[in-house]
């Protein structure tokens, strides 16, 4: 396993992390305990020494079941990471009383790094106006916390605002290669390497939208070598910028945890072959995608039950794979009815949560014209065939 150091703190931690977002589900809709305990297992026995949750992940039930799976552990031979909810903040004594939660929950007396969750320019000016952070720095003090930071969700002036202000010990940015001019992206990554702020890194594979093509698309990386996952380019991507300290995978599968422990283990840059071929790849993608969502799901829950990920996640894959086939099944089998975009009643709640600042409204009324309307042609193509 590979591993860096943060050299503010002399950390040594582990460049592949657990994100503790995308656990298998059993039929109830809850983590699948027993698959997921065995991924954490595995990557823990790999190497991997940092695991990230939240405290609304899973709907509440991550914090929980990471406590758990990590207790038979001995504590001080790995890093963890949660999140305050700043969108849910509104007086301080709200912030301790969840932060006592989320201990109670990991069943920790400590957590080795403390962030407040998607931050913008207007939730940290309320983070300070509300004195939370003045008391995080506190925790700190006191070593509840040993290291505070923030996740970031804003433009890249928001995100040049909010790394001056304190003195953090960590940050963390989404980036990939799809997203090196969005939200922080790369100005961000420098400037967190010009202020030597370890830095964190989220959506390497876009929620895993840069996990597979098409054949065609997929041929540069192909060309390069036959054996490697088409994610894995995306994750070594991320490593071969030398201030990244730890690239956070939201696996889902054991599949999935043994290819990125493969990637990390050893971790080898991207050749210049390999680095052109990811800008084929990326050249072609920005082409055929439709709505550059990464299934965060900050969006959710719908007041009207439209499942935006999910919707989103179809008309993508439509757009990109072009495969008619693949794509009927998935919107007349692998969406109810009630899920789908039609449902939207322009509310804007899921536009006001989208730490990607999409249009979802305007998009939801096209994808469904265009989902229909291809679903449509290709029947009236079986029928005459």
């Amino acid at each position: 396993m590979e591993y860096r150091k943060m050299k503010k703190h002399g950390l040594e931690v582990s460049l592949l992390g657990f994100g503790c977002m995308r656990f298998p589900l059993n039929t109830a809709g809850k983590i699948n305990s027993a698959r997921a305990m065995k991924m954490i297992d595995t990557a823990y026995k790999a190497g991997v020494n940092y695991f990230d949750t939240a405290y609304l992940y899973h709907n509440g039930e991550s914090e929980t079941f990471v406590g758990t799976a990590l207790k038979k552990y001995e504590r001080s031979s790995f890093f963890l990471t949660t999140k305050l909810p700043c969108f849910l903040i509104d007086s301080l004594d709200q912030a301790k009383e969840i932060f006592e939660e989320q201990l109670k929950r990991l069943q920790v007396e400590y957590l080795d790094f403390y962030l407040l969750h998607a931050l913008n320019r207007t939730s940290y000016d309320k983070m300070k106006e509300l004195g939370i952070v003045d008391w995080m720095s506190q925790l700190k003090k006191e070593g509840r916390i040993h290291h505070w930071g923030f996740s970031f969700h804003d433009d890249y002036e928001a995100f040049s605002y909010i790394i001056k202000d304190q003195d953090w010990d960590i940050c963390q940015i989404q980036l990939n290669y799809m997203d090196t001019e969005f939200q922080a992206g790369m100005k961000g990554y420098k400037l967190a390497e010009k202020l030597g702020i370890p830095l964190v890194v989220m959506e390497p594979v876009r929620g895993g939208s840069l996990a597979g093509f098409s054949l065609e698309l997929e041929e540069p990386f192909r060309e390069c070598n036959k054996k490697a996952s088409i994610a894995s380019y995306a994750l070594r991507w991320v490593g071969s910028c030398s201030h990244v300290n730890v690239i956070l995978s939201g696996m889902s599968t054991l599949e999935q945890v043994r290819d990125n422990i493969n990637s990390f283990s050893p971790f080898v840059p991207l050749s210049p072959k390999e680095q052109i071929a990811v800008l084929k790849v990326s050249n072609e993608l920005k082409k055929k995608t439709n709505v550059m969502c990464t299934g965060c799901a900050y969006c959710m829950p719908c007041p009207k039950g439209v499942n935006i990920p999910e919707n989103f996640t179809i008309w993508n894959d439509y757009g990109i794979y072009d495969n008619i086939d693949s794509s009927r099944w998935a919107w007349t089998q692998g969406i109810s009815e009630s899920e789908k975009a039609k449902n939207c009643v322009s509310c804007g709640l899921c536009e006001n949560a989208c730490p990607q600042e999409l249009p979802i409204r305007s998009l939801l009324k096209r994808l469904q014209t265009e989902m229909d309307e291809a679903i449509k042609t290709s029947q009236e193509t079986c029928e005459n065939d």
